[in-house]
């Protein structure tokens, strides 16, 4: 969660690497006719995938503008964040940005734990959000292709304290309770347009 820098296939088989590059291909099928600003959100547990289909999808984004892509961890005040991390995506991002208005969201350091510098969202480009909380309801009617990825838990765990290191691990109770709490109120798979599961 901390590094959106590491690489999160790099303990994947290639069976898994093969089945979320399919992934990438049902994503772009999807936006292969949407509007040139079209808003795609990709939630899901962590641990299933989900930086690394935003990857490939920006990567094999048709035409020559490539999406913005916002990652909810830069946006995250720390290991409690789930919640206001989703307030700040729609008050500051999506809700802006649909009604036309300037858009942008506030990186949160966690080497410092402070929130500290903007990033404007280009409003002309098409946007990609993907993270843990990109599926709220609120964020329904502020986006197009809505999609949700999940795992298996023993597998999407290993690959997230693989990823993030005994950081993660220290923390991933309080992070699953968050996740828990979010997932009773807000049913995020229920909002998908497209729902995928990767592989052990």
């Amino acid at each position: 969660m901390l590094d959106s820098g590491s690489d999160p296939t790099s303990d994947l088989s290639s069976d898994a690497r093969l089945a979320e590059a399919n992934f990438a291909a049902v994503v772009l099928a999807s936006v292969a006719s949407a509007a040139p600003t079209t808003v795609v959100l990709i939630d899901g547990p962590s641990g299933a995938g989900k930086s690394t289909l935003a990857d490939q999808v920006v990567a094999g984004w048709p035409g020559a503008r490539r999406p913005t892509l916002v990652r909810l961890d830069d946006i995250y005040p720390g290991w409690g964040g789930l919640d206001a991390g989703i307030l700040h995506l729609e008050r500051h991002v999506l809700a802006p940005r649909r009604a036309g208005r300037p858009a942008a969201w506030q990186r949160f350091d966690w080497t410092v734990e402070a929130p500290l510098e903007w990033h404007r969202v280009d409003p002309d480009l098409p946007l990609i959000v993907e993270g843990c909380g990109a599926l709220a309801r609120a964020h329904t009617d502020l986006s197009d292709i809505r999609v949700w990825l999940d795992a298996e838990d023993h597998s999407r765990k290993r690959r997230a304290i693989a990823r993030d290191g005994e950081r993660f691990l220290a923390h991933w109770d309080e992070w699953q309770h968050e996740w828990e709490q979010y997932l009773l109120r807000e049913s995020p798979a229920e909002q998908s347009t497209l729902r995928l599961f990767a592989p052990s």
